[in-house]
């Protein structure tokens, strides 16, 4: 079976694994599967079916607000640009 090592895990999240694994009788290995098999199923359910082989999140499918989309293909939402000042003129508008 495949061993997992985490190096430098912090104390206080291992704290409060051990709590939770002690409030479900598991062994923090136990409650450590537990977990992160339930994520996985959680993003798994999340995930729609693949297109054309590549898996993609539902945040990568989601489909986007009109007014969103419009901006993105106007090209005024730039990755250089910095959004606070376009909040703070949205802000001040109304």
């Amino acid at each position: 079976m495949p061993a997992l090592v985490i190096e430098s895990f912090p104390e206080a999240l291992h704290a409060k694994l051990q709590k939770i694994a002690a409030a479900h009788s598991r062994s923090i290995t136990q409650e450590t599967i537990h977990i992160i098999e339930t994520a996985i199923v959680a993003e798994e359910k999340a995930a729609p079916a693949a297109t054309s082989g590549a898996e993609k999140s539902y945040w990568a499918n989601r489909k986007l607000l009109p007014e969103y989309e419009a901006l993105l293909n106007s090209g005024q939402l730039r990755s250089d640009d910095d959004c606070t000042i376009g909040l703070s003129e949205e802000r001040d508008a109304r």
